[in-house]
């Protein structure tokens, strides 16, 4: 199995609907570690390292979101492998 690490950049409504929160869930359903953090523009920041088969499941959920989030962009760009414990919502 190949492991890898993808920081995505999501904009849209994505803050205060409970995206980060919901987004840990599914990473750890997922056995995916990283984390995600609002940005001061608007933006949800999320960093999702592990398996390619699962950080690919998350992030396909990331352009769906929680119920209440409206996703208008994921900007993906791969960046080096982090050995992580667990996923923060920072």
């Amino acid at each position: 199995m190949s492991k890898c690490c993808v920081k995505a950049m999501v904009t849209g409504k994505v803050q205060g609907v409970w995206y980060r929160r919901s987004t840990q869930e599914q990473a750890l359903q997922h056995g995916v570690t990283g984390h995600a953090k609002n940005l001061p523009d608007g933006r949800v920041e999320v960093l999702l390292c592990g398996e390619s088969s699962a950080v690919n499941a998350v992030v396909e959920w990331l352009w769906k979101g929680p119920p209440g989030a409206r996703v208008t962009h994921v900007e993906l760009e791969g960046v080096e492998y982090r050995d992580r414990d667990t996923f923060q919502t920072l």
